[in-house]
């Protein structure tokens, strides 16, 4: 059965063979030339500007892994430190209520061991500027006994389990006592406020 179709005039030279064997070879032609476009110049660039491109991400990567490694560091020696000035806190600072008789407890008791004499004992306390919660407080005590006697004592000071600061040391001998010594001393020890029961939060 004879076929009425018609090409639309615009393709009506494809009707020789020949014209369209050369418009066939035309778009291949251009397609070719396309390719070989996107083999030397890809999209996204050449391959040496994306292996620049490739090797500072690389570089970037290296120097932020770095980065996040010195801030754990960091990190982990604010935490040690936070937890070893805790610990210290801990240890060395006695409550306000309690520091008085806790020290001079222990003054005493050092005294005996050095067999010199405790007498009187008065404190005060100062803040620590800068500290909301922690003050600096100031014992005088007054000993009787001998040179050796006051030796044996102060080292005993310097083996206790407390932060007791020696600031202070005096001694005169008693008039006809064989020896024997007044000595005052002054001590320094730091303190932290007790916080007040059912106080503002």
């Amino acid at each position: 059965m004879p076929s009425n179709f018609n090409l639309p005039e615009f393709l009506a030279p494809l009707r020789d063979p020949k014209t369209a064997i050369r418009a066939l070879l035309g778009v291949l032609l251009f397609c070719n030339l396309l390719a070989l476009y996107f083999i030397f110049f890809p999209l996204g660039g050449s391959p040496e500007e994306l292996d620049r491109q490739l090797n500072s991400l690389r570089r970037q990567i290296r120097e932020q892994t770095q980065s996040l490694d010195r801030a754990k560091v960091i990190a982990s020696k604010v935490e040690k430190g936070r937890v070893q000035g805790d610990a210290f806190m801990q240890d060395y600072f006695l409550d306000s209520s309690n520091a008085y008789s806790t020290i001079v407890g222990d003054l005493v008791d050092a005294a005996k061991r050095a067999s010199i004499k405790a007498k009187e004992h008065s404190y005060q306390t100062e803040p620590i500027e800068g500290s909301d919660d922690l003050s600096m407080m100031s014992i005088v005590g007054n000993y009787e006994g001998t040179y050796a006697d006051l030796l044996h004592f102060v080292n005993e000071i310097d083996r206790s389990k407390r932060l007791v600061i020696l600031e202070n040391l005096s001694a005169q001998p008693q008039q006809g006592s064989g020896g024997i010594l007044n000595v005052a001393v002054k001590f320094d020890a730091f303190v932290k406020e007790t916080p007040i029961a059912g106080g503002d939060r």
